[in-house]
């Protein structure tokens, strides 16, 4: 019995372009009926709609589609996407996901192997046995090194460094202006200044046909940025144990640029001598539509469950659990809110005050650490995050501590100070991660905070912490949390009690962790010497409101009038300490 007919869509999406194909398979051949490009489709730039429309502008008839977007990393992100293409092809078979999958498809089908992209940006990713490693893509700002973008950047500062030393314009400038259709090297700096990463990669093409011209600087320039994806490269072969790695050169600089690629070559061989280096001039589409025939990337409609002891800890929680007096909120009128809402956090008090020797116990600890020259550190994931990151924030100000004294660290980094990060508090490895690449050290401490006492991010950064040596603190609200085999240091689980709206830790939760807090920092600086009787004598006195602050407390305490209080503070540059240890007998 022949094999049916199969109709396949592939599409490779990026922040640059997109690229489709649609090909037919019959009998064993392929035929490809058509393909072309399109606008940029970057998953985390793109709204759905647009780019519902853009594929809704593809062949309707298709029995397997691929679409493969930059941007698209997670599982969630990648159910999203599969969703959004089964709304338009709904009778076909999906694949979906991010375009190094489709990258790697379009170089290796299901082999192993190193991709080095050269485009407008730049990246290498390397896959072996399952493992996957990457060196580079970190954007234009911080990555992108030996891309079109780079060169370009390299060649436009080559001639205005040339200009200001020798105060001569290089033949590249005046190709630049020409162009550009400008007059003058300020205009250029001004084009520069608001080009986007695109347009500026588009002035590539001059660098390398001034390297034509006999420039020996520009062979530098091109030596370099091809030196740096070579190190990347060689990287990525070590960490992936490839002695002999095939490796495949993608994006229009390796395509355009035979010089480029030589160079590339010549500097690999120091790093990785048995590479076999090939330039690949099929579009990441084919490699889309290559994974929707053979389903090489698994691609779950949902993120997969958690274990069965995981619901439990989560349901039991006691953050989670219905309140009984708030079961008919939504049938309350604004007073009788208000009044259930003012009467609830009663219990934010009564909560602390059980906990009074634990909260003992965390600033004797952090006070120790800190006089011994450590630091603390608040871990937490949305909520909780954000109450640790505004408690370090404030330290500084307000005791005139150095502001790597006490530091925040949230789940999915600055980001979640302003809105939730997907996912971002489920992964105990980043918690560990950040651990780490914050520097704690073992002389720190390490205070953990999950209202439910079970967030993976945070519970992921104590365990880092404890292997290091640095001591932990781990703030609840959940006196029921399962500890397993696991302790801290010191364990404050305040018992807040349901919320009035179940799962909510923004109220009481947050009201009472926000407290603790204030506790353990506060009277850790105040057993520091950083007040004087109930005034903040180390305040930093940055504004007018503080300033009148520190002259009315100086006044006080040296019984001097408000003028000369003001006087004397400004002559010791506005430091109330400086100030009173000058005027000691």
């Amino acid at each position: 019995m022949p094999e049916p007919e199969q109709l396949v869509i592939g599409v490779e999406g990026g922040a640059t372009k997109t690229d489709w194909i649609y090909l037919r398979h019959r009998g064993g051949e392929t035929t490809r009926l058509d393909e072309g490009r399109l606008p940029a489709a970057n998953y985390l730039l793109i709204e759905p709609a647009a780019l519902e429309r853009m594929l809704r502008s593809l062949p309707p008839e298709a029995t397997h589609v691929g679409v493969f977007l930059a941007g698209c990393r997670t599982l969630a992100e990648t159910a999203r996407l599969r969703e959004l293409v089964t709304s338009v092809w709904p009778q076909a078979e999906i694949a979906a996901g991010g375009d190094r999958e489709s990258g790697f498809a379009a170089a290796f089908g299901d082999d192993d192997g190193i991709v080095v992209i050269a485009g407008t940006g730049s990246a290498v990713h390397g896959r072996r046995h399952g493992r996957v490693e990457k060196a580079g893509g970190w954007g234009q700002l911080l990555g992108d090194r030996g891309s079109g973008f780079d060169i370009a950047v390299h060649g436009l500062r080559h001639c205005l460094r040339t200009f200001d030393v020798e105060h001569r314009t290089l033949p590249l400038a005046r190709a630049f202006l020409r162009e550009l259709g400008l007059n003058s090297l300020n205009d250029l700096v001004h084009w520069a200044q608001d080009a986007d990463k695109l347009a500026i990669a588009k002035l590539a093409p001059m660098v390398f046909e001034a390297a034509e011209a006999k420039d020996s600087n520009i062979d530098i320039i091109l030596d370099v940025c091809a030196r740096r994806l070579a190190e990347y490269a060689g990287a990525v072969a070590r960490r992936l144990d490839f002695d002999e790695p095939p490796v495949r050169l993608f994006g229009s600089v390796f395509v355009h640029q035979p010089k480029y690629v030589a160079l590339f070559k010549e500097n690999l061989e120091k790093h990785t001598p048995r590479a076999l280096v090939e330039v690949s001039t099929e579009s990441g589409a084919l490699g889309a539509a290559w994974i929707a025939t053979h389903g090489v990337i698994a691609t779950p409609a949902l993120p997969p469950e958690p274990p069965p002891e995981r619901v439990r800890e989560f349901a039991g929680a006691a953050t989670e659990q219905p309140n009984p007096r708030s079961a008919n909120l939504d049938e309350l009128d604004t007073p009788a809110l208000v009044d259930l809402f003012v009467s609830d956090e009663t219990e934010v008090t009564s909560a602390l005050s059980s906990r009074k020797n634990e909260l003992e116990s965390a600033v004797n600890l952090v006070q120790s650490a800190i006089e011994d020259g450590g630091h603390l550190f608040y871990v937490g994931a949305g909520t909780s995050g954000r109450l640790g990151v505004l408690d370090a924030s404030e330290i500084p100000p307000t005791f005139s501590a150095p502001p790597d004294l006490v530091q925040g660290i949230i789940a999915g980094g600055w980001p979640a100070l302003h809105r939730a990060v997907e996912g971002a508090e489920d992964s105990d490895i980043a918690g560990a991660v950040a651990v780490t690449d914050r520097g704690v050290t073992a002389g720190d401490v390490v205070c953990g905070i999950t209202a439910s006492g079970n967030t993976p991010f945070v519970l992921g950064a104590l365990r880092r912490a404890r292997a290091i040596g640095a001591r932990t603190i781990l703030l609840t609200c959940n006196p029921a949390r399962h500890s397993g085999d696991e302790s801290w240091d010191v364990a404050i689980d305040l018992p807040t009690g349901p919320e009035l709206i179940a799962g909510s830790t923004r109220l009481k939760a947050g009201t009472a962790t926000k407290l603790a807090l204030n506790i353990i920092s506060t009277c850790t600086m105040i057993r520091l010497g950083k007040v004087k009787g109930n005034l903040m004598i180390d305040l930093d006195a940055s504004n007018e409101k503080l300033r009148d602050r520190a002259a009315r407390m100086l006044s006080g305490l040296r019984n001097c009038s408000y003028q000369e209080a003001r006087r004397q503070l400004a002559e010791h540059h506005w430091n109330v300490r400086a100030c009173l240890e000058s005027l000691s007998p």
